[in-house]
């Protein structure tokens, strides 16, 4: 291959892919508690330690709020540290999520993003994540196995660099247990580009003692968190630049978003993850009748890049934005994001909130048409639309 690393092509399924990733990263510490449909994220590379191949201390917990609680305790004390989750286990990480971003521990979690409870269902979609989004963590959202794998590397990269803790996502089952064909990097080239791990502050610094998580109150707490969310707008700079690295070592384009026949596009449907696969069909079989139709796939879902996505939508003049969340009692959230930079902007645009997908349910090409056909003929609604 010209201009970027030669790879291996292999069959995985998404969660074997984020475990490889994980493989040629290595890191110190892996606290685990298994959830469908995450388990085999944590299985797989369990075996891969049990096989030799990764010297990880993988450290098997009693729940997932003890799995971010021994996280943070690893990662503050200068061990570079990954774990993983999915829906009621995120849910009972919650308390904790907010500490480990407060005390900017670069932990790096992977989700199979799956329903809430109740009533109970274990098939994918947004809700734990998008519950999950105001925590102060970065949030990477991936289409498919091969955005999986790529993504635990940079999220890793990219948490290490600003000091913010990074969730990389996937759809579960639909992304987590599905195979596809996807190409690996050297272990070599992932070991260079992620690098060593230097935490600039950790407890076990003996010479240089520091103190995580103390009393902060009135006089000192608002500071903390200002200095907290300037990170998080520096990440969005960052993100882009390890983006670009890692397209140079790939060849993969990355980006803050995927721009799917977006340039002319009149008509522009907004979403994050599997679903994306099906739009890009959609849009190209509608692209071949001559309709202006268009994708864009959010890669980057925290920090929000609002700037660059309003300037990628100049053109469109009817917009539908998709979720697999539902805010209760109010719009779900990519929709509230993409508005409020609309409005900013002052950029007028036909704009329809749906929700599609929840619990697992199957999208079809058939649904993802009507909704290009409902844009085309301005047949907007002001309330949310559920496609059941």
């Amino acid at each position: 291959m010209t201009n970027r690393t030669r790879q291996n092509r292999i069959a995985l399924t998404g969660g074997a892919a984020a475990a490889e990733a994980l493989r040629q990263i290595e890191p110190d510490v892996m606290p685990v508690y298994p959830i469908t449909p995450q388990t085999p994220i944590i299985e797989t590379y369990a075996k891969l330690r049990a096989d030799g191949e990764v010297v990880t201390e993988i450290i098997q917990v009693e729940s997932e709020h003890s799995a971010i609680s021994a996280s943070v305790g690893s990662s503050a004390a200068g061990a570079r540290t990954v774990t993983a989750t999915s829906s009621q286990g995120l849910a009972l990480m919650n308390e904790i999520l907010y500490i480990a971003s407060g005390m900017r521990l670069p932990i790096l979690m992977v989700i199979s993003a799956r329903a809430l409870s109740a009533p109970i269902n274990i098939h994918g979609d947004h809700s734990d994540v998008m519950d999950a989004r105001d925590a102060g963590w970065i949030q990477i959202f991936s289409e498919n196995a091969q955005e999986a794998y790529d993504n635990v590397i940079i999220g890793m990269k990219l948490a290490e660099k600003v000091r913010i803790p990074t969730m990389v996502i996937m759809d579960g089952f639909s992304t987590s247990h599905s195979v596809e064909n996807l190409e690996i990097l050297p272990s070599e080239k992932v070991k260079e580009f992620v690098g060593e791990f230097w935490p600039e502050k950790y407890l076990l610094d003996v010479e240089n003692p520091v103190t995580f998580g103390p009393l902060a109150l009135q006089n000192s707490y608002f500071e903390f968190k200002v200095d907290q969310e300037k990170a998080m707008e520096r990440a969005v700079s960052e993100y882009l630049a390890i983006a670009k690295e890692f397209e140079r070592l790939s060849g993969r384009k990355k980006d803050y978003f995927e721009a799917y026949e977006l340039e002319d596009a009149e008509q522009v449907i907004i979403l994050a993850g599997s679903a994306a696969g099906t739009t890009k069909d959609v849009v190209d079989k509608l692209r071949k009748q001559g309709k202006k139709v268009g994708l864009l796939k959010i890669n980057l879902f925290r920090p929000f890049p609002r700037k660059e996505i309003v300037e990628a939508l100049k053109n469109a003049k009817s917009i539908a934005i998709m979720e697999r969340a539902i805010s209760s009692g109010t719009y779900p959230p990519i929709y509230q994001d993409i508005l409020n930079g609309l409005y900013q902007t002052k950029q007028e645009k036909n704009i329809q909130s749906i929700v599609y997908s929840l619990g697992g349910r199957d999208i079809f090409a058939k649904d993802i048409e009507k909704v290009f056909e409902n844009l085309i003929k301005e047949d907007m609604i002001g309330e949310i639309k559920y496609i059941l």
